[in-house]
């Protein structure tokens, strides 16, 4: 079992930043790579970002290429999601995910956090 804890969301105005994290505990000695989705009411929840577990692959939806990073610090068993430029339509529940290697679907979930981008 992976457990996942996100923090970092909250309200920020338009053209501003914030910096998510994404906390694993438990089953952290396996390889896995780790994806950011959010998801606003009424809609299904989509793919921000993800990364491979060395780092080497970063891959990005389209409407946040330029504007967000995705890092992470496997001594420290975290992710994070650098989030600049933000505008509204960024308003939703983020939450991250882990998929162990070999696997074609994400295996474990945080509760998510809120983001809220004024305008």
């Amino acid at each position: 079992q992976m457990h996942l804890v996100e923090s970092g969301g909250g309200l920020v105005q338009a053209g501003g930043s914030l910096r998510l994290s994404c906390a694993a505990s438990g089953r952290t000695f396996s390889p896995y790579t780790t994806g950011w989705f959010r998801q606003t009411p009424g809609k299904e929840r989509e793919f921000v970002a993800a990364i491979s577990w060395s780092g080497t692959f970063k891959y990005y939806v389209d409407y946040v290429k330029g504007r967000f990073t995705i890092s992470r610090d496997n001594a420290k068993n975290t992710v994070s999601l650098q989030m600049n430029s933000l505008k509204p339509e960024d308003t939703a529940i983020y939450y991250c995910a882990t998929k162990l290697e070999g696997h074609t679907e994400y295996d474990y979930w945080g509760q998510g956090t809120q983001v809220t981008v004024s305008s």
